[in-house]
């Protein structure tokens, strides 16, 4: 058993579904009780994905019925450790991902999927780390196979997935050009390591062309999809790679199946949790390499600003109207 806690809990609740987050509000909850092999966990900090967003709306590919409490990503202190847990200890902090229940006081947790905080992290950028990484690191690893010396196409660089690509990409030797729709924000990228930076509204498909010598990407990692999708195809290398990620401009490009026969590519879908469930090995060699990336100082999850975990809907919102630069977090 460990430190005592209070009986109750503020979290948000999602109580209904809807498309303008409507049916999001603070709640007072019962404390959980872990688990055999669960941590109980004060949560410290907790990122927001866009995932979260499209929970409450009934949009994402899990679906939960109302009422259940978002958050993904989290970090905080140890309170209580269930049955068979032996490798950590209250009041030890650490962070790490589940599957939704994070924007909350207290958020029960798989002792599994923690691991301990890097000193050199702060709470905000432990829990803003896990999904983002995980996405880059399996997208561009095992999916894409990316090699040192080959040039990375990223779209939407300035949000959560896409700045953790920018950060992995460098990692792995590759030539970084970022993709965005403001100036301000890629001038951010470009100082957090990305080579070269392009405005989508001023057109990609030439500019890569140019600065790969008429070749193209080799590989093309894509959040955004719709019409960023489409000129993606015309500036792909041949044998290049692309990676559909999300859909955050709102439209489900589709693909003619004859361009990928006559630029010679391949077309992929990442969705690193379920590769993780489908395949624990690779996951949790995925998990073991960007952790000890971020002990060795290599990774640097940027942390665009915390905000009170009351004020939730006002942080989604922000992620919507992309005012952020990496990771925005809620804090309890």
């Amino acid at each position: 058993m460990g430190a005592r806690v209070s009986e109750g809990m503020q979290a948000v609740v999602c109580k209904t579904l809807s498309d303008d987050l409507s049916g999001i509000a603070m709640k007072t909850l019962p404390v959980p009780a872990p688990g055999p092999g669960e941590v109980l966990l004060k949560v410290r900090a907790a990122s927001i994905n866009y995932p979260d967003i499209l929970l409450c709306q009934g949009r994402y590919q899990l679906k939960l019925e109302p009422p259940f409490t978002p958050g993904m990503d989290v970090a905080g202190e140890v309170a209580d450790l269930g049955e068979g847990v032996i490798d950590l200890e209250v009041g030890q902090a650490v962070c790490g991902g589940v599957r939704f229940g994070g924007f909350a006081d207290y958020v029960v947790v798989p002792a599994a999927a923690l691991h301990v905080k890097p000193s050199q992290f702060s709470f905000a950028q432990a829990a803003a780390y896990p999904a983002a990484y995980l996405t880059a690191y399996v997208a561009l690893v095992f999916r894409a196979n990316l090699q040192a010396g080959e040039t990375l196409l990223i779209h939407g660089a300035s949000g959560g997935v896409g700045l953790a690509a920018v950060d992995i990409g460098r990692v792995l030797g590759a030539t970084v050009i970022a993709t965005g729709g403001n100036l301000q924000k890629l001038e951010a990228v470009k100082a957090y390591g990305a080579h070269h930076t392009l405005r989508v509204s001023d057109g990609f498909r030439q500019p890569v062309k140019d600065l790969t010598d008429g070749r193209g990407a080799d590989v093309i990692y894509d959040p955004v999809g719709g019409n960023v999708f489409d000129e993606s195809v015309r500036c792909i290398a041949f044998n290049g790679r692309l990676l559909v990620i999300g859909f955050t401009s709102g439209r489900i490009a589709t693909l003619a199946s004859n361009m990928a026969l006559i630029k010679g590519f391949s077309l992929m879908g990442v969705r690193a949790g379920e590769f993780s469930r489908r395949f624990p090995d690779m996951g949790t060699a995925a998990k073991r390499e960007i952790w000890a990336w971020a002990e060795a100082g290599k990774t640097h999850p940027r942390v665009h600003e915390e905000m009170p975990l009351r004020d939730v809907r006002a942080a989604f919102q922000k992620l919507l109207d992309r005012e952020v630069v990496g990771k925005l977090v809620v804090v309890p």
